[in-house]
């Protein structure tokens, strides 16, 4: 008999980052109430503004900028912290770990379906709002852009966070405290975006610094989360 022994070969990095994208979002999916609750959380306070503050168009032009991506960011934040407590609770997270594909690749395409289901509506939603607020018809563009690329940095920085605190029941406050300061950048440049673009003045400054912190987010981002992950599971 021959002792000629037959391996098969590990699947590609590309293979794997492709299956977790495809497993996420179809768990998204089948959890349709997770997945609406940062889109219905966005819509309902900024449906809310214009009843407790003031239905004056002017006071909403100017408030809009600012509140639209207030409310986006903590709309992201809502749901962070689920992005790896399923796996964690299920133990395939654990597998996760111990399997042949590159942990970075693994983390980044949660990251990818978390944005996809999270970001991208909000995304898409906020031209809706942004007529509820008022918002001058030089401000639509401007907002798009720049939730597109900074709800992508959003979700790259909150993993860090999720990842730190995955195996503390109660650790939705601690993540909180943990990515907050890091997302106040993103929204100082977000929000004056908008505001110069309805002022009339150029934003691509803003939009490269936004840029600029989406492109470092996703070389370092997923590298602190994977080590904060087996920290989280070896420690």
């Amino acid at each position: 008999m021959s002792n000629t022994k037959f391996y098969l070969p590990a699947p590609s990095a590309a293979a794997g980052f492709v299956a977790m994208l495809n497993r996420d979002l179809l768990l998204s999916y089948r959890h349709k109430g997770e997945l609406a609750n940062p889109l219905i959380f966005f819509l309902m306070v900024i449906t809310m503004v214009p009843l407790g503050i003031s239905p004056d168009p002017q006071f909403l032009a100017s408030l809009a900028p600012g509140m639209i991506w207030v409310v986006a960011l903590l709309a992201s934040l809502l749901s962070m912290d689920v992005l790896f407590r399923s796996d964690f609770d299920d133990g395939s997270l654990e597998q996760l770990l111990i399997s042949p594909q590159p942990l970075y690749f693994m983390v980044l395409a949660k990251v990818l379906a978390h944005w996809m289901v999270t970001g991208l509506p909000l995304t898409l939603a906020a031209p809706l709002l942004g007529v509820m607020l008022a918002l001058p018809e030089g401000g639509y563009m401007p907002l798009c852009l720049t939730l597109l690329v900074g709800t992508a940095s959003l979700s790259l920085i909150g993993a860090v966070g999720a990842a730190l605190t995955v195996a503390l029941r109660k650790g939705g406050l601690l993540l909180s405290l943990i990515i907050m300061p890091l997302y106040i950048p993103i929204l100082i440049f977000g929000a004056s975006a908008v505001s110069n673009a309805i002022d009339g003045f150029a934003i691509m400054g803003q939009l490269a610094i936004l840029g600029a912190f989406a492109a470092v987010a996703i070389v370092l981002a997923p590298i602190a989360a994977a080590g904060a992950l087996r920290v989280a599971i070896n420690g």
